[in-house]
């Protein structure tokens, strides 16, 4: 990637420490207003194993966010649209004052690709 001025560029894994890890250096100790996780998961093609991979990434983010955000930020995180999101978004529930559920329009009709939107960190 071309460097871009004032853009710190990280490449790791989020699921293992080294990744996060860099990130957290990355950001020396300063708390974030935003999170936006555009993480999904290598698509094995088995609907119940790449939905539990979308929903751990979903708490990967959540869980960075709830350790990084500063308080009143928000968190835009992809997911698939099925097992365990009720469950995630009531996780992002307890940590927001507010959570919405958005398709954009310009996910495809038939993905199952939406965005679990947390306005309002509390701490």
């Amino acid at each position: 990637m071309d460097p871009i001025a004032g853009v710190t560029f990280v490449q790791g894994d989020f699921r293992e420490e080294a990744g996060l890890a860099a990130v957290a250096a990355a950001l020396d100790g300063s708390p974030v207003d935003l999170v936006v996780s555009d993480m999904a998961p290598n698509l094995s093609g088995i609907d119940s194993a790449d939905q539990a991979r979308s929903v751990h990434l979903g708490e990967l983010a959540l869980d960075f966010a709830a350790s990084h955000l500063r308080e009143g930020g928000d968190l835009v995180v992809k997911v698939f649209q099925g097992s365990g999101l009720p469950e995630l978004t009531r996780l992002v529930g307890e940590r927001f004052a507010k959570v919405y559920v958005r398709k954009p329009k310009a996910s495809r009709d038939r993905s199952r690709e939406i965005f679990l939107v947390g306005k309002g960190f509390r701490g």
